[in-house]
C-alpha cells in the first residue's frame, strides 16, 4: 500500500470514529458524563493557559499562517509537478486530525445533561404571565442599576476598558464554582480577536470560543451593554458548556452574583432583551404595553436608551454575510443535537424564568 492511499484511509478512519463518538455520546450522555466533561475541562483549560501569553487572540494568526502554508504548498507542488493526490491527501490528513482534537477534546460536551438540572432549577412549559412577569422582572432590575453605569452627558454608556473587563470576565465563575463544581475550571482572561473581530462582526457574530486553542475571544466592537455578558458567555464555553442556551443561563449567573457594576447591568440587561424578545413573539401588545409601562422612570428610560444604541450598533454591520453565516452555525448546532440550531439563543428564556421563580421570594 502506498503512502498516498495511507493518508486517505488514516482520514476516512479518523473521520468515522467522530461519528462513532458523537452516535455513543448522543445515546448514552449518562455513561460519559460528568466524566467527560471533567476531562475536557482539563484539556482546554491547559490550552487556555499555553496561548495567555497575549491578550489578542492566537487562533486566528495561527489560521491565517496555516491557509497561507495551504496556499504556498499547492504552488510548490504545482511548480515542482508533484503529486497533487499525495498533496490533498496531506491536507485532508491533518483536517481530520484537527476535527478530531476538537470533537473529542470539547465538542461532545453538547451531549451533555441539563445545566438547569445540574443546576437543581426546574424548567417547565410556562403560562404568557409568568413570562410577562419575569420579564418586568428583569427590565426593573437593570434599571436598577442602569443610572449607576458610567455615561456621557447625553446618557449613552461610555465604552469601558476592554482588557480589565477581559480579565474578570475570565474569572467570573470563580464565585460559583465552590457550590457548583459545573463551573470549576480555567480563569484566564477573555482574548479580544487579534485579526477577523470585524469580520465577525459583519456576520453576526459577536463571540468564539476556539477548543482547538482553549480560547474565548469576543471582537472589541460589540457593544457596550451587553459585553461584559458577551465574555461571560464565551468564558463558559471554555469550562465545557457547549450549549448555547445554556452558556447564555450560565453567563446570566455569573453577571448577577458578580460584585463589578458592568457585569450586574449587563446581566439583568441581557435577561430582559431575551425575555422581552420570547414576549414579543408570544404577544407584541403585551410586550408594547410593558416597554413604555415604566417610561417615566429614569432607570427604565436608560436601559431604553441602552437598547437602542445597542440596535444601531448591530445595524452598522448588517451585511449578506450574516445569512451565510447563520446557516453554517444552524447547521453545527443541529450536528450536535441542538434541534432548534441558532433558535437556541432564545432559549434561555424559560432557564431564565425558573431562575426568577426560585429567587423572587
Amino acid at each position: 500500500m502506498n503512502r498516498t492511499l495511507r493518508k486517505y484511509i488514516y482520514a476516512l478512519v479518523l473521520l468515522a470514529l467522530n461519528g462513532l463518538g458523537m452516535l455513543l455520546f448522543h445515546r448514552f450522555p449518562g455513561f460519559f458524563f460528568p466524566a467527560y466533561r471533567r476531562v475536557s475541562r482539563a484539556w482546554t483549560g491547559f490550552l487556555a493557559q499555553l496561548t495567555s501569553f497575549t491578550r489578542g487572540s492566537v487562533w486566528d494568526i495561527l489560521a491565517a499562517l496555516l491557509f497561507l502554508a495551504l496556499l504556498f504548498s499547492f504552488i510548490y507542488v504545482l511548480r515542482k509537478h508533484r503529486s497533487v493526490l499525495s498533496w490533498l491527501g496531506t491536507v485532508l490528513l491533518t483536517v481530520s486530525i484537527l476535527v478530531t482534537v476538537t470533537v473529542y477534546g470539547w465538542m461532545l460536551n453538547h451531549y451533555a445533561p441539563s445545566l438547569a438540572e445540574e443546576l437543581g432549577y426546574t424548567v417547565r412549559p410556562y403560562s404568557k404571565q409568568e413570562l410577562y412577569d419575569a420579564c418586568e422582572y428583569y427590565l426593573l432590575q437593570a434599571a436598577e442599576y442602569a443610572p449607576r453605569m458610567d455615561r456621557d452627558e447625553d446618557g449613552h454608556l461610555l465604552r469601558p476598558d476592554f482588557y480589565a473587563l477581559a480579565a474578570e470576565a475570565g474569572s467570573a465563575y470563580a464565585v460559583l464554582s465552590p457550590d457548583y463544581p459545573v463551573f470549576q475550571g480555567s480563569t484566564v482572561q477573555v482574548k479580544r480577536f487579534s485579526l477577523i473581530g470585524e469580520y465577525l462582526m459583519y456576520n453576526g457574530i459577536i463571540g468564539m470560543f476556539m477548543p482547538l486553542s482553549g480560547e474565548a475571544s469576543i471582537p472589541a466592537s460589540v457593544p457596550t451593554a451587553p459585553m461584559p455578558f458577551t465574555m461571560a458567555h464565551e468564558a463558559a464555553h471554555r469550562l465545557g458548556i457547549a450549549s448555547e442556551e445554556e452558556a447564555n443561563f450560565a453567563a446570566f449567573l455569573a453577571c448577577v452574583n458578580n460584585d463589578r457594576l458592568p457585569f450586574l447591568y449587563s446581566g439583568y440587561y441581557q435577561a430582559f432583551s431575551y425575555c422581552f424578545s420570547s414576549l414579543y413573539r408570544s404577544d407584541p401588545e403585551a410586550a408594547v404595553e410593558l416597554y413604555h409601562k415604566h417610561d417615566a422612570e429614569e432607570g427604565v428610560s436608560l436601559v431604553q436608551l441602552d437598547r437602542r444604541d445597542t440596535s444601531e450598533v448591530y445595524r452598522s454591520y448588517d451585511s449578506s454575510l450574516q445569512e451565510i453565516s447563520d446557516r453554517i452555525n444552524d447547521t453545527y448546532l443541529k450536528t450536535f443535537s441542538e434541534e432548534s440550531g441558532i433558535q437556541s439563543y432564545g432559549e434561555v428564556t424559560d432557564d431564565l424564568i425558573a431562575w426568577w421563580l426560585a429567587n423572587k421570594k
